[in-house]
């Protein structure tokens, strides 16, 4: 039976293989998935729980890479998973890379240089950012896979204007809403909001851990006390990142943020915990991508604390608000949301629950078929 291996790293990684394990169990594929975690999030609450809630099977594989500089946790992942490649007999017949983290680009870096294929799921997304560790990864992985599996369709658009051949871009839609269609449920049977004395529609959900936000005090500062004036309203529901912590303390705004009145800052929570927390709030405040998508598949207002995103076709035609580091403008925009007056959303092509089904589609045509390029499977 022909083996895949299919790698994750981070938070957001373990979304969107969960998906894709699932698609290839049900429909017992003849691809026999291997699981290499490279440990680029070791902490159990960015790692464990995530495996725990969405029923990822224990990672075959640990490379135990941990926590390092982008140069040298890529190094280290490079080289480990590459140990790892050589010494596996047979080889896998492919590699599945997800997402944008530098787990991403390393393990693509690896397979490739032993010949061994490559898909990149959730490929052709751009910020256009150089700034962002996160883009070179992208942009470097998608060079170098063989096959660019995309999420939305400005991807499509940056893959052939950066001259990809036609035939290694398949349209297969968004992995991580699978993920979010599979466990909503789940997450609207939780308690969450009755053991932290919240009301439906009368919070906002809070995530920032991007260093353009965090890693400076004036602009932590200044975020620290919008949030206090968001709180006038409505209670401030705040997960903090063990990275925003670390520059909240060293700062001293730790104790400031988290004794303002309506203010909840509590540890990071497990995938059903924040999904709950996600589909009830008012809006949310982020600097990350995945939640921009969350959001808009959910029809929640989404106000992006970065200059740009990855993912336009969560402003085009989701919830999502790209407003930089104008607070002014994230004041009026609260003030739109709480008058009504926010833009609604509208379905995205692809993000319908069965982005992964398209993803083993396309990985058994291409994998169990010598030279079977086959046309392109569309949601």
């Amino acid at each position: 039976m022909p083996r895949i291996t299919v790698v994750a790293g981070a938070r957001p990684n373990f979304m969107k293989i969960a998906p894709i394990l699932h698609a290839l169990a049900a429909r017992r594929s003849r691809l026999e998935p291997e699981i290499v975690h490279t440990g680029q999030h070791y902490d159990p609450s960015l790692s464990d729980v995530f495996f725990e809630q969405l029923a990822i099977p224990a990672p075959d594989v640990h490379l135990d890479v941990g926590s390092a500089t982008h140069g040298m946790q890529t190094a280290r992942v490079l080289e480990a998973f590459e140990d790892h490649l050589l010494r596996s007999d047979p080889r896998p017949v492919g590699i599945v890379v997800v997402g944008d983290v530098n787990s991403t680009m390393a393990a693509a870096l690896a397979a490739v240089k032993l010949g061994i294929p490559v898909a990149h799921v959730e490929a052709g997304l751009r910020s256009f950012d150089r700034g962002m560790p996160e883009e070179i990864n992208r942009v470097v992985t998608d060079a170098v896979a063989d096959l660019l599996l995309v999420s939305e369709p400005a991807g499509e658009e940056n893959l052939r204007r950066e001259g990809i051949a036609p035939e290694r871009i398949r349209y297969v839609g968004n992995v991580m809403i699978d993920t979010v269609a599979r466990q909503l449920s789940t997450a609207r049977a939780l308690p969450i909001l009755e053991k932290m004395g919240l009301d439906r529609g009368k919070y906002v959900l809070v995530t920032l851990h991007r260093p353009s936000n965090v890693d400076f005090k004036d602009r932590l500062e200044a975020l620290v006390g919008f949030l206090h004036r968001v709180a006038y309203n409505l209670q401030v529901v705040f997960p903090v990142h063990p990275r925003t912590v670390k520059r909240l303390r060293e700062f001293g705004l730790y104790d400031r943020l988290a004794n303002g009145a309506g203010m909840h800052v509590v540890s990071p929570l497990g995938y059903h915990e924040t999904l709950g927390l996600m589909e009830q709030t008012a809006f949310v405040i982020t600097d990350s991508g995945g939640i921009q998508e969350e959001t808009t598949y959910l029809g929640v207002p989404c106000l992006t604390f970065r200059p740009n995103t990855e993912r336009p076709v969560t402003v085009s035609e989701g919830t999502n608000t790209v407003v930089g580091d104008d607070l002014a403008r994230a004041e009026e925009l609260v003030g739109e949301i709480l008058a009504g007056r926010y833009k609604k959303g509208k379905a995205v092509r692809g993000w319908d629950g069965c982005a992964a089904e398209r993803v083993v589609d396309v990985l058994e045509d291409v994998w169990m078929e010598p030279g079977g390029q086959k046309g392109a499977v569309q949601p």
